[in-house]
């Protein structure tokens, strides 16, 4: 597609190099406060983005909403907009008993279904490579451990649909590997590849599919996503793009 974005109105060069990605407005709200001199540049469509600084490096954070497509239309617009890094900050369910909520899951790869809405349009009857960037999964596991936050490191699932998720299901997934569920890291890793920009992912556990534990809302989430966006904010202004 030529010209400019149709979704993100912010302009080139208002969109830094580096973005950390969320889906929720009141996540990109919150992680906006920890940069210097933060400047809302785009709020199209309920999804705003904020660029500043964090230690004297560009940093934008930009909502992509709930899913794979809707993401991707974020994803591929911040690369029209010079964006080379993004690191999704986002929450996740456990599929292992023992994962607690607040945990942060990092991604070593994203697991999807073939029929996965979003990449399945992108190529059909082929499964992308939907890994991360070395160097970003080996940063947020560095600034992870340097901060003492509670993580674990493995395969995640995305996932289409939200309420489609079980005991039965997370059985089935735990069994393929999976640690953890969610819906937009296989479209952001895979598009990476495709696009050529890096890519990784921390996601903070909201609820557990085993045990059926209440769903943590934003709110009772907050302190761990506090952390965990200084983990992102770390590590993707360390990365060179």
């Amino acid at each position: 597609m030529s010209g400019p974005p149709y979704h993100i109105t912010a302009r080139k060069g208002e969109v830094a190099e580096r973005v950390v990605v969320v889906g929720d407005p009141a996540r990109a709200e919150q992680l906006s406060r920890k940069l210097e001199n933060p400047k809302l540049v785009s709020t199209n469509r309920g999804m705003p983005v904020y660029t500043g600084e964090y230690n004297g490096v560009g940093v934008s954070v930009a909502t992509h909403g709930m899913g794979g497509p809707s993401a991707m239309i974020v994803f591929e617009e911040l690369y029209m907009l010079g964006a080379k890094v993004m690191v999704r900050l986002g929450s996740t369910g456990g599929l292992l008993p023992e994962i607690e909520e607040g945990e942060v899951i990092i991604p070593t790869v994203a697991t999807y279904l073939n029929t996965y809405g979003v990449l399945a349009a992108y190529a059909p009857g082929v499964c992308l490579p939907s890994a991360p960037s070395f160097d970003v999964l080996s940063k947020l596991v560095e600034k992870a451990r340097e901060l003492g936050v509670k993580h674990r490191i493995g395969p995640v699932l995305s996932n289409d649909a939200f309420y489609s998720e079980s005991p039965d299901f997370a059985e089935f997934w735990r069994k393929k590997g999976a640690i953890s569920v969610e819906m937009e890291c296989a479209a952001l890793f895979a598009l990476g590849h495709l696009r050529g920009f890096k890519t990784g992912a921390a996601l903070v556990v909201s609820n557990n599919v085993v045990r059926e534990t209440p769903l943590l809302r934003a709110e009772q989430l907050r302190e761990y996503v506090e952390k965990a966006g200084e983990l992102v904010l770390k590590a993707i202004t360390e990365v060179t793009p």
